[in-house]
């Protein structure tokens, strides 16, 4: 049984649809809620939800940003060249423009973060097994 099974119903937002949108960007089953829907607002706020062991590609984000706020279970986040960061309930990530990265449930927990991003993603090569693997060590 995974930990943190309550992630899967939404910590403080809901849990959104099946991710189909972005899955072609993802290794495992992610799900996504838009949390703001106002064309005049030029950042955008989603609830990300990642079954365990589902992380998203390397990305950078151009002529923007991203914040995450995690709400629940247990994650990753690693920028290139760096080691990764365990992340939990409470924690906050602040990832400048042009910065190489990515983020995801642990092997065996449900995780939870809204993202705040402005700007462009561009979607890069998905994280390799040997990687994730090490961001436990």
């Amino acid at each position: 049984m995974a930990k943190h099974e309550d992630v899967k119903n939404g910590v403080i937002f809901p849990v959104g649809e099946k991710n189909e949108a972005y899955a072609q960007y993802f290794v495992g089953q992610s799900y996504l809620k838009s949390l703001v829907a106002d064309p005049k607002v030029s950042v955008g706020v989603g609830n990300v939800t990642f079954e365990p062991g589902c992380r998203n590609n390397w990305h950078i984000h151009r002529d923007g940003f991203q914040i995450l706020l995690v709400t629940g279970g247990e994650g990753w986040f690693q920028e290139e060249g760096k080691t990764a960061q365990f992340l939990k309930a409470g924690n906050v990530i602040v990832t400048h423009d042009g910065v190489k990265h990515w983020h995801g449930a642990t092997k065996d927990s449900w995780f939870e973060h809204i993202a705040i991003t402005a700007g462009k993603p561009e979607w890069l090569e998905p994280v390799a097994d040997e990687v994730y693997e090490n961001a436990t060590k």
